[in-house]
């Protein structure tokens, strides 16, 4: 049905006007253009353009190219199938350029179709500040750890110069800049900046805003990176059960890991549609990996089926959980 639906899209689309008949390739993205803003030079620039694969039909990206070597792009997963999700990475080499700079991503489909979709960045490079390194990176820390690191920034122009202070969306991310120097318009600051022991396990992808006296351009923004590993996790993260038929059974594992021995208590699904069967050796021995298998039963609704899984453990507000999915379809 969807596959017989596309086509038919694709057809008409090329008969009435070849230009729009590439629109079901640009329906993919989320976004297909940003702006970095004014960034210092050094920082870290990087942009995820998401796309998702609507479609019954696998993808395929054969290539990317950029259009100003001022932008280097990748492609982070070149095949998706059905409501697979991807990206394109865009990131902008701030320590070889300045002013002004803007690029035209062009990506290229050759499957199911051909297309080609356009992303768009623009970003403004300060020569004045810089960044080193680029951006506070703080690898992986386990749940509950306190981390700090540092960034040095650095100004050329005005005697004046100060950061006010550094604003952060985030409760657990914070920052105390420390001057270190200031003499013939040259000053230096140490950025302290600090991941408290209250996060939440999960990506850090976020920013701080360095608030100065330039009124010209007083917020500067400094790029955040890292990842709090649970004590439990999950693999895979998300689980895809495939395009089935009514009535149809397909049963996956699911990889549980802690970093000390748990039990698995039991697990459960807001739909039905999903069950596991908690083996006995997991119930009652706790060991640091179990193996889960989820079984999905498609019923008579056509289309995507989507739940949340969650495996309740033997260790105290540990329950992890994940999304699982499947596609039902003649």
């Amino acid at each position: 049905m969807f596959c017989k639906s596309l086509l038919v899209l694709i057809v008409t689309l090329a008969a009435a006007a070849p230009v729009s008949a590439q629109d079901w390739a640009a329906k993919l993205f989320e976004s297909t253009s940003h702006d970095f803003g004014s960034v210092a030079r050094g920082a870290k620039a990087e942009y995820e353009y998401a796309l998702n694969n609507i479609y019954v039909e696998d993808l395929h990206i054969a290539s990317v190219q950029s259009s100003c070597g001022c932008t280097q792009v990748q492609i982070k997963k070149a095949d998706l199938k059905t409501h697979e999700r991807g990206a394109i990475v865009a990131t902008i080499n701030t320590q070889s350029f300045t002013g002004q700079r803007g690029a035209t991503v062009t990506v290229t489909f050759d499957k199911p179709f051909y297309a080609e979709v356009q992303l768009h960045t623009s970003v403004y490079i300060r020569s004045d500040v810089v960044f080193t390194p680029g951006s506070a990176e703080f690898g992986t820390v386990d749940e509950g750890q306190k981390v700090e690191k540092k960034v040095a920034v650095s100004y050329a122009g005005r005697d004046d110069w100060k950061i006010l202070e550094v604003k952060s969306t985030n409760p657990h991310l914070s920052a105390v800049a420390v001057e270190t120097s200031r003499a013939g318009g040259q000053v230096a600051y140490n950025l302290e900046v600090r991941l408290d022991g209250e996060a939440a396990a999960g990506y850090l992808d976020d920013h701080l805003i360095l608030v100065t006296n330039d009124q010209g351009s007083p917020q500067i923004p400094l790029a955040l990176e890292g990842q709090v590993q649970p004590s439990v996790t999950i693999s895979p993260e998300s689980l895809f059960m495939g395009v089935v038929q009514p009535g149809q059974k397909v049963t996956k594992q699911l990889i549980v890991r802690g970093k000390k021995p748990f039990r698995v208590e039991s697990v459960t699904s807001k739909d039905p549609s999903f069950h596991a069967d908690v083996p006995a050796e997991s119930e009652t021995t706790a060991k640091t990996l179990h193996v889960i298998p989820v079984t999905f039963e498609a019923g008579d609704s056509l289309g995507k089926i989507l739940s949340t899984i969650r495996v309740h453990t033997s260790l105290v507000d540990t329950s992890p959980q994940l999304s699982a999915y499947a596609v039902v379809a003649h």
